[in-house]
């Protein structure tokens, strides 16, 4: 799988062909681009490092910032004033953007920092980034869990440069900038150099080496050099008082004269970012190639752990670096934490926990389920020491709650890990956290008046109490399952049986049609509050367009008018964005898988491809991506619940290494799909040789691996129980 990653998939505007059938009636509101980098990433590492142009969101790439419709181009063509590290993945407006310690390899005076070179050709795979700067400088870069490593290529000239700004960060966009607080630098020996920043209230330490050691090693200030200067102090930085500071190695280049930089990173000072380096990459002084082929090792392993039969390679492709863009984020650092002494996992850039905690947590957990256990014990500690599980969380002082966004749902992906009784986690711990986390923030209008706004948290709260309800069930606490279940219930408070959806409120993106057919633990409660069966199906085949007209895609700059038309749609997203990605299984729970076929057939085969464009909106850190592989595998998760649902796969054959145990995916009556063409349907479905009498499986299933056999037809038919819902907290299914 590794030589079908595509890094460049979804850095530029959406480029996908023509919407057919059902796939032309749905509405992208939120930006069409994928907002991913091709930069250097190591599997959920601490660094990540690629070309800056100081474009909207990650840093690389051409566009200025928008929330809608096709992207604004910043530039016509790609171009970088350096390489930047800790860039986001496929985030939309969170507004932190990182991008710290810009390294620039120059001809040019000092003077010109800054400027933009084109860049004149690009190739990536995973873990590995290379750009040629019009200067005719060739750029390499390669990364560890917590170090970056350089490789420079220079022409002949009498006066090259490898120049560190350690003032920059976040984006050139308006409101963009972020500035450290405090600094220092200094040199160590020659080749040799050690600092710290301290931006947004997080301390960044850097120990830099360099090769080029016949060249002159200075430090610089405000474009000045500093000739026989060894340290630089800043006890106090305002915006208004920034001038640029930072390290610079100039001398003569021969022909390919080649050039190193090796940089360990630390939230905890110079001597652990000195440790961290000599741990990811030895004492030097040269490790790129080393470096690079033992990142590429750990991604061929990651990557392997699904497989499929097609003779496509771009379908290959797509699902490759799917795969890839899930595994990137979040930022796990042990023993990293600066804001508390324990050494204990750590993590940062959890930036759209909204988008994750649906699929790609899942996915993580499947693949890697020691990671999961990493990330989930850092989210303890997160919420020990600094009162909260975040909703989202940064690289910054404070946990970040992004509470407009939603609540409690870290406790899906707990209750998720704690039914799999995972070893590593301490639950008594998690159940205090888990129980106090309820009650903060939207949680205490949902304890006082039975609902919370906006109204989607009413569904989070609700769900968040079944999901704790897991946790004292497994601690053996009965008093808590108990008081739990009217909590758990509360959900009904969100729904208006009138028109069987939300209650009007407001919302973090998309609207009432969009957040109201989520999978909670009791849909068939939800189905009866819709009017049954009947009734629930003709709400989900209206908002996914059955019998609708095409519609046309917001374009640049769209008026308001033209977004108010769209939105009074109330259609699917079409995964252009992730509020009703679990939707369209919502058919399976009132008896009709046929219809989650045909959503799932037209999403997978039209809304995914290849090139740059591949994307149909943000990425979310691989919320969108993680969507794709399961649902290309006939498998869905249901967050929280232990549960997966079965659909059509979308492969001939699969084989998923869960925790070191394969599941195979096996089908019979295989048809290639094709993007407009007919779904096909799942006639029945065979586990381990045994017939299975219903639509779904349990993670502890999935988990323990085994063959299934999807036998295949053209037609729908009725070939298991739909998925269980029940009103108690807890239930194991």
């Amino acid at each position: 799988m590794f030589e079908h990653v595509d890094p460049f998939i979804g850095t530029e505007a959406t480029s996908l062909p023509q919407q057919q059938g059902l796939a032309s009636t749905w509405w992208w509101p939120k930006p069409q681009v994928g907002n991913t980098h091709p930069g250097a990433q190591y599997p959920l590492g601490m660094v990540s490092a690629c070309a800056y142009s100081g474009a909207y969101p990650t840093g690389y790439g051409r566009y200025e910032l928008g929330t809608e419709g096709l992207p604004v181009e910043m530039y016509d063509s790609a171009v970088a004033s350096g390489f930047t590290h800790f860039q986001q993945s496929g985030t939309g407006a969170i507004r932190k953007y990182y991008n710290y310690v810009r390294v620039t390899p120059m001809l040019q005076p000092l003077d010109d920092l800054g400027r933009l070179f084109g860049i004149e050709q690009e190739e990536a795979e995973p873990g590995w980034y290379e750009a040629t700067l019009d200067s005719g400088i060739r750029c390499e870069l390669t990364v560890g869990p917590k170090s970056a490593v350089h490789r420079y290529t220079f022409p002949a000239h009498r006066d090259a440069r490898l120049v560190i700004d350690l003032s920059q960060g976040g984006l050139t966009i308006p409101h963009g900038r972020t500035v450290p607080l405090r600094a220092h630098l200094e040199t160590v020996a020659p080749g040799v150099a050690q600092g710290e920043i301290v931006v947004e209230g997080a301390p960044l330490a850097v120990h830099v080496e360099c090769d080029a050691r016949h060249w002159r090693q200075m430090l610089w200030y405000d474009r000045r050099l500093m000739p026989g200067g060894t340290r630089l102090d800043f006890d106090r930085i305002r915006p208004t008082t920034l001038r640029p500071f930072g390290l610079m190695w100039a001398g003569p280049s021969e022909p390919g004269e080649v050039v190193e930089l090796r940089i360990g990173f630390s939230l905890r000072g110079v001597e652990q970012a000195r440790a961290n380096l000599y741990q990811d990459c030895g004492e030097g002084p040269t490790s790129f190639a080393t470096r690079r082929a033992r990142t590429a090792a750990v991604w061929r392993e990651q990557l392997d752990k699904v497989q499929v039969d097609t003779a496509s390679a771009d379908k290959r492709t797509v699902l490759s670096t799917a795969v890839y863009h899930s595994l990137v984020k979040p930022c796990l650092a042990p023993d990293e934490s600066p804001f508390w002494p324990t050494d204990t996992p750590f993590a940062f850039d959890i930036a759209t926990m909204w988008d994750i905690y649906r699929t790609q947590l899942p996915l993580l957990t499947a693949l890697m389920p020691e990671r999961a256990v990493e990330l989930a014990t850092a989210l303890l500690h997160i919420s020990e020491e600094e009162g909260n599980l975040p909703i989202g969380y940064r690289m910054a002082r404070g946990a970040d709650q992004f509470s407009r966004q939603g609540s409690a749902l870290a406790h899906t992906f707990l209750a998720d890990l704690c039914r799999l009784g995972l070893p590593g986690m301490d639950w008594d711990w998690a159940l205090v956290h888990m129980h106090n986390d309820l009650r903060r923030t939207y949680g205490e209008d949902f304890l006082l008046r039975g609902l919370a706004h906006p109204i989607s948290h009413t569904l989070d709260l609700a769900f968040g109490y079944w999901c704790t309800s897991v946790v004292a069930a497994a601690v053996g606490d009965r008093t808590l399952v108990e008081q739990f279940e009217p909590l758990a219930a509360q959900w009904r408070h969100a729904f208006d049986p009138v028109s069987g959806l939300l209650k009007d409120s407001t919302f973090y993106e998309g609207g009432v049609w969009n957040y109201s057919f989520r999978l909670l633990h009791d849909m068939a409660g939800r189905i009866a509050l819709a009017g049954g069966d009947a009734a629930f199906t003709a709400l989900l085949d209206r908002f996914f367009g059955y019998g609708a007209d095409a519609v046309k895609q917001p374009g640049v700059r769209p008026p308001v008018d033209e977004m108010a038309a769209g939105y009074a749609l109330n259609r699917f997203e079409g995964l252009n964005n992730e509020p009703d990605m679990e939707a369209p299984w919502a058919y399976m729970y009132a008896g009709r898988p046929d219809r989650t076929a045909e959503v799932v057939h037209d999403v997978v085969q039209q809304q995914f491809g290849t090139g740059r464009g591949g994307l149909p909106g943000n990425d979310d850190s691989g919320g969108l991506s993680s969507w794709y592989v399961w649902a290309s595998l006939g498998l869905f998760p249901v967050a929280g619940q232990g549960l997966y649902l079965l659909n059509a796969p979308a492969w001939r054959e699969a084989q998923l290494d869960v925790g070191g145990r394969p599941l195979t995916i096996e089908t019979a009556g295989f048809v290639e799909p094709e993007p407009g063409g007919p779904a096909q349907h799942v006639q029945e479905v065979f586990l381990d040789g045994t017939r299975l009498d219903r639509t779904w499986l349990t993670s502890a299933e999935v988990h323990r691996g085994g063959r299934l056999l999807v036998e295949l037809g053209p037609g729908p038919a009725a070939w298991g129980e739909r998925p269980p819902s029940t009103t108690t907290p807890g239930a194991s299914w």
